[in-house]
């Protein structure tokens, strides 16, 4: 009785979530590479075509107005990944939204990036991101380019159906008993067999060695999806006190006798090696901080720098091995949903995972559509 009511709510929450979770895999699978098909795709945007002819970059607040000349004095730059190598442009961002307005199209206002190279002040390129295909792909994956309000809250149902259905389905999986025989059924694919057999094994073994990582896909994907759900583990791992405040504040040397450009020039010396570095732009302009990316596609291993740029200080530093252990788990919640986390080994396990993710809606759609005509045939014979 307890396996049928299983059977019950796998099948129907399957059903439901099926077609959404097929979206969320497919797209997921082109989003794992995104940064490396990024360069590939438009090489001219992101490196520079020029050798470069100084060994320093040009003053920030003098490319942030090149940026700001290149797109609409309605169209507010609000931030810059820069990269401290050399052959490397300076993106701006500037980007709106209507959290309220139904469809991708309303949803984003504007969204433009400003490609710069930062040694001679060449704007490289401006993208209308809201139009470009790896943006148009993260939508869809973050809300089915519905729009927030809409498709957020129906992405996020979704990532709990997909949960229960994964946990429903390691209950189905499960041997009644532990022999070889019906161990050996559950954990290979036998292609030897008539196709309903094998659509069955397809969902029930590649469901099971897909089962750790789709929970991993699920659980980060709902803490995106519910800031509540985040906050809550956060505060429950943060007994753990390992935060402490950087001894070495103390006030920015002052180069260029402008506060944000002295507050970069320190953190580039500072981090001559890292990986990329991003400023969100305030409004008010007295504080400014700055995130500094160390390793490669890996947004857990940071510094991040608080600048009060009325009077030159560095307020705070905050860094990953000095968080306390829910930040530090938080902090690697990106990493851990995209495959970052551990390199290029675990983008193309994530990626194969996802597909297996992307086929078990398929398969179980057609294990559906199977029962469901025998059934019809089982009545038409009865009659």
């Amino acid at each position: 009785m307890f396996k049928k009511g299983i059977i019950w709510l796998h099948k129907w929450l399957g059903l439901f979530s099926g077609i959404i979770v097929f979206i969320l895999s497919i797209t997921g699978c082109i989003y794992v590479f995104q940064d490396e098909l990024k360069l590939l795709v438009y090489p001219e945007r992101y490196y520079i075509q020029e050798p470069v002819s100084s060994s320093e970059a040009l003053p920030v607040s003098e490319l942030l107005k090149i940026a700001q000349q290149a797109i609409s004095s309605n169209e507010k730059i609000s931030r810059l990944d820069l990269f401290p190598a050399k052959d490397r442009t300076w993106i701006f961002r500037a980007a709106q939204t209507n959290e309220h307005a139904f469809g991708h199209w309303n949803y984003q206002k504007y969204y433009k990036r400003v490609f710069v190279n930062p040694y001679s002040g060449e704007v490289q390129a401006v993208e209308n991101t809201k139009y470009e295909f790896f943006q148009i792909v993260l939508q869809l994956h973050l809300n089915l380019l519905l729009g927030k309000k809409v498709g957020h809250a129906l992405v996020g149902a979704s990532t709990i159906l997909f949960t229960v259905l994964l946990l429903s389905g390691i209950v189905l999986w499960w041997p009644k008993k532990w022999k070889r025989k019906p161990i050996k059924r559950g954990l290979t694919l036998s292609f030897n067999v008539k196709w309903k057999r094998l659509i069955y094994d397809l969902h029930n073994v590649l469901g099971f060695y897909s089962l750790l990582i789709a929970l991993i896909f699920a659980i980060t994907g709902l803490v995106f999806a519910y800031p509540k759900f985040k906050e809550g583990y956060i505060n429950a791992f943060n007994f753990v006190d390992r935060s402490m405040l950087d001894a070495s504040a103390k006030v920015i040397p002052q180069v260029k006798l402008h506060a944000l450009d002295d507050a970069l020039t320190y953190t580039l010396r500072k981090h001559p090696s890292a990986d990329m570095m991003s400023l969100r732009l305030k409004a008010n302009g007295d504080k400014q901080d700055i995130q500094v990316r160390l390793q490669k596609d890996k947004t857990s291993d940071f510094v991040w720098y608080y600048f009060n740029l009325k009077d030159g200080y560095i307020v705070d530093v905050k860094m990953d091995e000095t968080n306390r252990l829910g930040d530090q788990i938080a902090a690697m919640n990106y990493d851990l949903h995209v495959g970052n986390i551990y390199g290029i080994g675990t983008k193309f396990l994530y990626f194969f995972m996802s597909l297996i993710c992307a086929s078990l809606p398929v398969t179980g759609f057609m294990m559906w559509v199977n029962k469901t005509k025998k059934k019809n045939r089982s009545v038409i014979k009865n009659n």
